[in-house]
């Protein structure tokens, strides 16, 4: 078994790429060049009185901004790792080479240790997932349930892969999928939000109380919700991992290195690095979304 818990506490943004588009050092360069051609084509509108130079900055820097702006929000919502996963061909696992980068679909079958998810309780999972999200202001202080929801931060998380099997759909072999312990994984799916807790629904169910409280969390009313998400056995899954033989036995690995996006133009995306192997559904169990009901406490 594979915790993964840690990434996503780590990484609140939820995302699993080595590295971002846009580095660092290159916002530091950009801002004193952004300041230095304001200052002179403020120069040239006011002095010069020509305000040709000034549009022709404004036009400029507005574009410069607005690819990084969609670079970013795209690294965080994973969008040039999805284009990659859903673009890459699919492999023929008979012809495919050891060490080749290989991309299969198939049924999932539990291998010698199944996961159950954690507030639902679906059991014979490959991969299960579970976050608690809280009511955030200003100073990271919790927000009054009577109030409204600054942002939500990441309280608290459990994620896990295991080794499974996948019969690949082309050429019906049974492949181990070496997502266990030890290994990067980079899991490309959603949680479904199952619980939610509101200005109207603010009493949590004695379920709930429980799990906090064997979580070690606080079991008192606030604005919160939990999201699920798992794939369980029988899950249509797609894989992209290096193929490695060992004997008769088929496996997919995490590739050894880091494995590059691309340049994405028509989505006007830079490239991302990624590290691990990657696991993808076609078809999930996907929680019901349920409200957390409650008695109305008076104001």
């Amino acid at each position: 078994m594979n915790n993964l818990s840690n990434d996503a506490l780590t990484d609140n943004s939820n995302h699993f790429c080595r590295f971002k588009p846009i580095p660092t050092l290159a916002l530091y360069i950009l801002i004193p060049l952004f300041l230095l051609g304001l200052a002179v084509s403020v120069f040239f509108l006011i002095v010069v009185q020509n305000a040709a130079f000034f549009v022709c900055f404004v036009l400029l820097f507005s574009f410069v901004f607005a690819f990084i702006g969609w670079n970013t929000h795209n690294w965080r919502k994973k969008g040039a790792i999805f284009l990659f996963f859903r673009s890459f061909p699919d492999s023929d696992i008979r012809c495919a080479k050891e060490g080749q980068l290989v991309k299969i679909t198939g049924l999932a079958t539990c291998g010698s240790v199944s996961l159950e998810s954690s507030y639902e309780k679906a059991a014979r999972c490959v991969y299960a997932s579970t976050f608690l999200y809280e009511c955030r202001g200003f100073g990271m202080r919790l927000v009054n349930i009577n109030k409204s929801c600054f942002r939500w931060n990441l309280a608290y998380c459990e994620r896990f892969s295991t080794d499974f099997y996948i019969t690949d759909q082309k050429s019906g072999t049974q492949v181990v999928v070496k997502a266990g312990s030890g290994s990067k994984v980079i899991p490309l799916i959603a949680e479904s939000q199952i619980i939610h807790t509101s200005g109207q629904h603010r009493i949590l169910s004695p379920h709930l109380r429980k799990w906090l409280k064997d979580r070690n969390l606080s079991a008192e009313a606030r604005t919160l919700h939990l999201e699920e998400g798992y794939v369980q056995e029988g899950s249509s899954v797609t894989v992209i991992g290096m193929l490695h033989r060992n004997d008769d036995i088929v496996m997919i690995i995490e590739p050894p290195g880091v494995i590059s996006t691309g340049c994405m133009w028509q989505k006007l995306l830079l490239p991302v690095d990624i590290d691990g192997l990657i696991i993808g559904i076609s078809q999930m169990a996907v929680p019901v979304a349920t409200q957390e009901a409650g008695h109305h406490i008076e104001q």
